[in-house]
């Protein structure tokens, strides 16, 4: 009679057997350059969005990550530095979505403390005033204020024309006033 416990170390045998294929689509060398060329603009962009290195690396894990579910086809973006910057903040606006669903406390506006408002705090409710935004306004107002874009590459990446962008970028900005005013 074979034992249960016979059975699983039988059956854990068979599973460390089997081969572990990996997909061939995975160009890994090119991937590794692609990598060297773009992870500092994505980790700085990230940085600059959640203010904490360790977010910031998550978000460069998660931005390969779907660069290599893709198939490592970002060669054929247009412009690649371009999509991985706006990938980065992207990707660190769902951090701060995150986040600010994790948080423990909420920022109390009445407290005697409030009046004076360190330069951190004001940047925190900036990135949760920002997280509230939908995630296209959001890539918007970063890549502007953060990135350093102009309103011409703007228009060009998100497809619109440059008149739409700026007033998309003054109502963004209205809103983010209003958000950090509560």
């Amino acid at each position: 009679m074979v034992s249960e416990a016979d059975e699983v170390t039988t059956a854990s045998t068979q599973i460390d057997e089997l081969p572990i294929r990996m997909p061939s689509t995975i160009p890994v060398a090119g991937f590794a350059e692609l990598y060297e060329r773009h992870y500092e603009a994505v980790f700085s962009a990230a940085l600059r969005v959640t203010g904490n290195p360790a977010d910031a690396e998550d978000v460069l894990q998660t931005v390969f990550l779907r660069a290599l579910a893709r198939g490592g086809d970002v060669e054929d973006v247009a412009l690649p530095a371009a999509y991985f910057r706006r990938a980065a903040v992207n990707a660190a606006v769902d951090v701060l979505r995150r986040r600010e669903l994790r948080a423990d406390s909420v920022y109390d506006d009445s407290a005697p403390h409030a009046a004076v408002q360190s330069p951190l705090l004001l940047k925190e409710r900036l990135r949760r005033a920002i997280a509230a935004l939908d995630s296209e306004d959001a890539s918007l107002f970063l890549l502007r204020h953060v990135e350093g874009l102009s309103i011409d590459e703007l228009a060009g990446m998100f497809e619109m024309e440059k008149n739409n962008v700026t007033v998309r970028l003054h109502r963004i900005r209205h809103r983010l006033q209003a958000e950090m005013q509560r």
